[in-house]
């Protein structure tokens, strides 16, 4: 028995499903799209998704990840399903985002190539075969670039901006648009990474890390037709936490002593200079008494006693950052080494449709 199957529930009996013959065994390339709350866009999607891939003699299968929708995107969902034998669902018992979805849809993926887009219309599934035919020019992965976004200023644009520039700094890849989910990957890419947390918008770093060779391309994008977006200012947070945990984990899982003697020998450095200033800070007169760590008199520092205390504090505090940055760390090394993100997955599957 297959680790997946452990998890899923039996097939609601109300559900036909095609003949075997119809469902595709080894597709060229499987579409995945996250959904959530996207009833009204589903049709229109698919409907774009097929017009846009048939046409081009592409062999291809639609994976549809349901995060545990509350309208009645499942259902329609399953109707897409039952009318087309290229359709397959995968449907979470509860919310846990879009980059789990990625995940669950990268796992049962069957084609060579893979395409993730958003299931919200503002992708166009007609730049697929553009994508698809540059990926071939010798490239691993092929990244959309919003270069005219149909979004708000202040709440999408802006952020997203200075985000893609911080990323493209850090992570050392010249990608303009990290956060656009239309991409082309090679299936070998995206199955030999291990993605948690809001890491989806990353791939395109952890492929290169790997070594995967990656461009972009200029896509079309449209604003939003049906429903409201899911993301505000309140994910710039995380986004920063994440690529904070990947650029470390990138070179502390090959050099861990590296960063704990770079730590250790700055706080020593610091011990060392408190301890001087310490040594050196009393003052022999006591007529003169005590005078402010700033000021030299005679050669000599002086301190007083609220400026030890406050140093103190500001030593106790640094270390304490620093130490709980570190349990983060290692914590984020614990469940990449265990596989424990995959199991949690798995554990989120209510059940599959093939």
């Amino acid at each position: 028995m297959a680790l997946s199957d452990q998890f899923l529930a039996p097939e609601p009996p109300t559900v036909r499903r095609p003949g075997p013959r119809a469902r595709q065994a080894n597709p060229r390339l499987s579409v995945v799209v996250p959904v959530f709350n996207e009833e009204d866009s589903l049709p229109v999607l698919h409907g774009e998704i097929v017009a846009a891939l048939e046409p081009a003699g592409i062999d291809f299968e639609v994976l549809y990840v349901d995060d545990c929708s509350t309208d009645g995107s499942f259902a329609v969902m399953k109707r897409l399903w039952e009318a087309d034998p290229r359709v397959r669902i995968v449907k979470f018992k509860r919310n846990c985002g879009q980059t789990a979805a990625m995940a669950a849809g990268f796992d049962r993926s069957r084609g060579e190539l893979v395409a993730t887009l958003d299931g919200d219309l503002q992708n166009d599934p007609a730049d697929i075969p553009r994508m698809i035919a540059i990926l071939e020019q010798g490239f691993d992965i092929v990244a959309g670039w919003r270069k005219r976004r149909e979004d708000g200023l202040v709440l999408r644009r802006l952020p997203s901006r200075a985000a893609n520039r911080l990323i493209a700094w850090i992570g050392g890849v010249n990608i303009h648009d990290t956060g656009c989910t239309l991409k082309i990957f090679r299936a070998a890419v995206v199955r030999s990474l291990s993605i948690y947390a809001d890491q989806h918008r990353f791939l395109p770093v952890l492929s290169a890390g790997s070594g995967a060779r990656v461009t972009e391309t200029v896509v079309n994008h449209r604003a939003r037709r049906y429903g409201r977006s899911k993301y505000g200012l309140s994910r710039a947070t995380r986004v920063l936490l994440d690529l904070f945990s990947i650029k470390l984990l990138a070179q502390f899982s090959h050099r861990p002593l590296h960063y704990f003697g770079i730590l250790a020998l700055g706080f020593l450095a610091l011990a060392l200079a408190f301890a001087g200033m310490s040594l050196f800070a009393a003052d022999p007169d006591p007529e003169r008494g005590q005078q402010s760590l700033l000021q030299v008199t005679s050669g000599q520092f002086a301190i007083n006693d609220w400026e030890l205390i406050v140093v103190s504090i500001v030593m106790v505090v640094l270390m304490t950052v620093v130490y709980f940055a570190m349990l983060g760390l290692l914590g984020e090394l614990a469940v990449k080494a265990s596989g424990m993100h995959r199991r949690g997955i798995l554990d989120r599957i209510l059940n599959e449709l093939h």
